[in-house]
């Protein structure tokens, strides 16, 4: 897990007392999350997820806990912001931005089939859709600037082999044009363990600290190279695509620029990811608890996306 500023149920009570929620309960870490520090929080009057945000400055946090309060208020299954007495969303707590949201009961799936995979695809859509309405901006902090960087950081720190198909992809990228496609308020990290289940439901949409204004088909490309995966190489299962991108087309339909720049943007996703992991594996910040996601799976699904021919997205 990661804690990189401990919180101690006396400092957390204090700070409690700027919201009507009642005294703390009992705090825990989260075995999760690479970002930031985040803390599962039961008070006299609920329950609730507190986050430290340890990379994003104070001055970008409107952007995503407004945007998670936008969609709660437009039915999208969302965390809710907590407001203290004042109305604000955060505050300082020793020495970070936080904040608290409610806490969604439900389970993460490990191994989706086509019924997790349709689920998913018709709330992103209509998150999307709801997103469209958010007049707020805010650049990709990890978008292809940050791709270029980070690449630079972590080529002495792998192959000859990995240096080429690193360079070779930033490359790529560079002269692909998404220019025209729509785009709005994404979640950019729609990962499995960000998706929490109640039976056959998704209960809720969690961990923003990626959103950012950018396409909405490459967020979905960001959640289909998770959710569709078919085996250790990286390749797609064609059962779990459809189920995916079936049901997201049915609620925010797909236009032809989209569809016939799906292999590019599903590369831009596999890319996204195996630079961060990269970064975050070998140069790593200091933390209490800490950890850092396996970077080969996704080298394995990068690989895998551009060896594959170029082709518009037919379902």
């Amino acid at each position: 897990m990661s804690v990189y500023t401990a919180v101690t149920a006396d400092e957390l009570d204090a700070w409690l007392a700027r919201y009507a929620l009642g005294a703390l309960v009992e705090h825990a870490p989260i075995a999760a999350g690479i970002e930031n520090t985040n803390y599962f929080v039961t008070t006299e009057r609920g329950r609730f997820v507190l986050t430290l945000y340890e990379r994003l400055p104070a001055d970008e946090l409107p952007f995503y806990l407004n945007l998670m309060a936008h969609l709660a208020k437009q039915g999208v299954e969302v965390p809710a912001p907590a407001a203290d007495r004042t109305g604000a969303l955060f505050s300082h707590l020793n020495g970070r931005p936080a904040s608290l949201v409610t806490r969604i009961e439900g389970r993460a799936v490990e191994t989706p089939g086509p019924a997790e995979c349709t689920a998913v695809g018709d709330a992103l859509a209509r998150l999307h859709r709801a997103s469209q309405s958010y007049r707020p901006r805010l650049t990709n902090r990890r978008g292809p600037a940050w791709w270029r960087q980070a690449a630079r950081a972590v080529k002495p720190f792998i192959s000859a082999e990995q240096n080429e198909l690193l360079t070779g992809e930033v490359r790529f990228q560079t002269g692909f044009g998404k220019g025209a496609l729509p785009k709005g308020a994404i979640h950019g990290d729609l990962f499995c363990d960000n998706v929490l289940f109640a039976g056959p439901r998704v209960a809720g949409i969690i961990d923003f600290g990626f959103a950012a204004t950018d396409y909405f088909a490459y967020d979905l490309a960001i959640a289909v190279n998770d959710w569709c995966i078919a085996g250790d190489d990286g390749a797609l299962d064609p059962a779990r695509v459809q189920a995916m991108v079936r049901a997201y087309d049915a609620v925010r339909p797909l236009n032809e620029d989209e569809r016939s720049q799906w292999t590019g943007l599903l590369r831009a996703a596999a890319l996204r990811f195996w630079v961060s992991r990269l970064y975050d594996l070998h140069l790593p910040r200091p933390g209490e608890l800490t950890h850092a996601h396996d970077p080969a799976p996704f080298e394995r699904i990068l690989r895998a996306r551009a060896a594959a021919p170029a082709r518009p997205l037919d379902v």
